[in-house]
């Protein structure tokens, strides 16, 4: 097995993605009076188009952040290739209206019907907005044949370690994290981005990017885990994705589906694992 990266925070990448705004604020605190002006960090979001050998696909609201990894997970996560090699080069072109992904891909390298075309943008907060009809919407998600042994003790330390992998939400407090972990919980890789899914595919890349193999390690969230969390999880074989709140009924039936563990803090600040 490959051995696992380190080195997850980023410091220099927090600020470039936040810009200061000023307010006004009206919760009495300690050292502001009412009324008070405050400086706030709010968190940038732009279009960023993606381009598979010159044809439009998909345009998401992210972060213009760890591009080159958003391009790479997302092609894995969303099944457009298989593998990370079956991408030839990836061009990030920056607009006047935002950021333009152009991947070059082998045409045979592409996975039969992955280029269906998105006729709509896809917002930050939503995993599949432009998908043309009800059957492209739920994909089944691959069944992950792997195992991992992961101790509850092991997901609960991964997220009380996670704030020191958010330089972003430091900041801004606005944006969500993906972390991959080692099966001790320690945190390898960490993304943010305004959207989770988007942090998904971020870490996604950046996992591949690594050559690591993402059934190394288990993943935890700073989100609610919806059913597109789900499949991107399972398209690339990760066993065990843990988030801040249960999953709905629809991605614990696909999780469960596809042979993945979900987990999620309980009010008590314990992790319920779901098999």
């Amino acid at each position: 097995m490959t051995a696992m990266p380190s080195g997850s925070i980023r410091p220099d990448d927090s600020l470039m993605c936040s810009i200061a705004v000023t307010g006004t604020g009206f919760a009495a605190g300690v050292g502001m009076e009412e009324g008070a002006d405050v400086e706030w960090q709010v968190p940038e979001e732009t279009a960023v188009a993606f381009e598979y050998n010159g044809r439009s696909h998909a345009v998401m609201m992210a972060t213009p952040a760890d591009l080159e990894n958003f391009a790479l997970g997302f092609s894995l996560a969303e099944e457009i290739v298989g593998t990370a090699a079956d991408i030839e080069k990836i061009a990030v072109r920056e607009t006047p209206l935002g950021f333009v992904l152009n991947l070059t891909v082998d045409p045979l390298r592409l996975l039969r019907g992955s280029l269906r075309s998105r006729s709509m943008e896809g917002r930050s907060g939503c995993g599949l907005c432009g998908v043309d009809s009800l059957v492209h919407a739920v994909r089944e998600p691959r069944k992950i044949e792997t195992s991992l042994e992961v101790e509850p003790a092991a997901v609960a330390a991964a997220f009380r370690a996670l704030p020191d992998h958010q330089p972003m939400n430091r900041a801004n407090r606005s944006v969500h994290a993906a972390a991959w972990c080692a099966p001790d919980g320690s945190i390898r890789l960490a993304r943010e981005d305004v959207g989770r899914h988007n942090a998904l595919d971020k870490l996604i890349g950046a996992i591949a990017a690594s050559g690591a193999d993402p059934a190394g390690g288990f993943v935890v969230m700073t989100s609610r885990c919806s059913f597109e969390l789900v499949q991107k999880t399972a398209a690339v074989g990760i066993p065990l994705l843990a988030t801040i709140s249960a999953p709905t009924a629809l991605a614990l039936e696909l999780a469960r589906n596809a042979n993945l563990t979900l987990g999620a803090l309980s009010r008590r600040d314990t992790v319920i694992l779901f098999r």
